[in-house]
């Protein structure tokens, strides 16, 4: 039953039920006349063809409508899902640009990036040469398969030396002409890291202070170690952004070092035979920060060339 009371649309109080008019007292209800169905919380429908047709037609239209909101709503999903994608992407693209853009003169954090403090020896930087030497750079062949010893000496304190001219003929070349002119005599050594993974001196800069001479410049990159590791007692080319910016400049490796290889790396040339201590000594005097941190920097000591000869 509905209820013992009824409203006016046909409720039962309460209840939210749909129920039909009860029949008048006395009479019997007529099957045929009361052409009515249940469509809900107190509707009914009648039986008219037109009425029916009229209720159809809304139910098409509300139907519709429920269509048309349902597929609005895939929409908004896909184009958030557009919109994402289309960020995330810019994102990707600014991370790769960075990357492409890393400097060769490395700084504090960006050592700290490459293995906990690992950077680049690097010349100043100059215009990219063609990829050629020019007739003033001596011929590799004058060193290939050669094998050079001699003394690098360093504030009166001398250390032993070899250049490979096997594996960086080049790079033996250029030095060997250098040191017979006596060019390295009264120059410094302007530079100084002491980071993990990362501890140089940098020497043999024309000006004493890291810049490049553009009318001394050659390459290739010879005997660049494939996984970035250059053992303590190393002689390396510094050079600038490029594979033929090689010039006049080296570096001591004092302690086992890392360097980035991602675009090139660099020559190593020879190695400290005897004497490292003489540098090791240099770096315990400490560092005078430059632009690119406390652990890069000129030498607290001050580091004088006072000959370099090889044979």
């Amino acid at each position: 039953m509905c209820g013992s009371q009824f409203m006016r649309s046909g409720h039962a109080p309460g209840n939210g039920r749909p129920c039909a008019v009860p029949p008048m007292k006395g009479a019997q209800p007529d099957a045929s006349k009361l052409q009515y169905r249940i469509i809900g919380r107190g509707g009914r429908l009648p039986a008219s063809k037109r009425d029916a047709r009229e209720l159809k037609k809304r139910v098409q239209q509300m139907e519709a409508k429920q269509r048309l909101r349902e597929e609005q709503r895939r929409r908004r999903r896909r184009d958030n899902l557009l919109a994402a994608g289309a960020l995330a992407v810019v994102l990707l693209l600014a991370v790769v640009l960075q990357l492409a853009v890393f400097s060769h003169n490395p700084t504090e954090a960006e050592a700290k990036a490459v293995e906990a403090g690992l950077g680049s020896p690097s010349a100043s930087a100059s215009p990219t040469p063609a990829q050629t030497n020019g007739p003033n750079i001596p011929a590799a062949s004058t060193a290939a398969g050669k094998t050079f010893t001699g003394q690098l000496v360093l504030n009166g304190s001398p250390l032993g030396v070899e250049l490979d001219g096997k594996k960086a003929p080049q790079a033996a070349a250029v030095f060997a002409s250098l040191t017979a002119k006596n060019f390295f005599k009264g120059l410094s050594c302007h530079r100084l890291t002491d980071a993990p993974s990362f501890g140089v001196l940098q020497c043999g800069s024309k000006d004493g202070k890291g810049g490049s001479d553009p009318g001394y410049e050659w390459g290739p990159v010879e005997n660049s170690p494939a996984d970035g590791k250059y053992p303590a007692g190393t002689i390396a080319v510094a050079r600038g952004s490029s594979t033929y910016s090689n010039g006049t400049q080296f570096f001591i490796v004092w302690k086992d070092t890392v360097l980035p290889q991602d675009t090139g790396g660099y020559t190593v040339m020879g190695k400290v035979t005897s004497g490292l201590d003489v540098v090791k000594k240099i770096a315990a005097g400490g560092i005078t920060p430059g632009t690119s941190g406390a652990t890069d920097g000129a030498p607290k000591t001050p580091v004088t060339i006072d000959s370099f000869s090889v044979k």
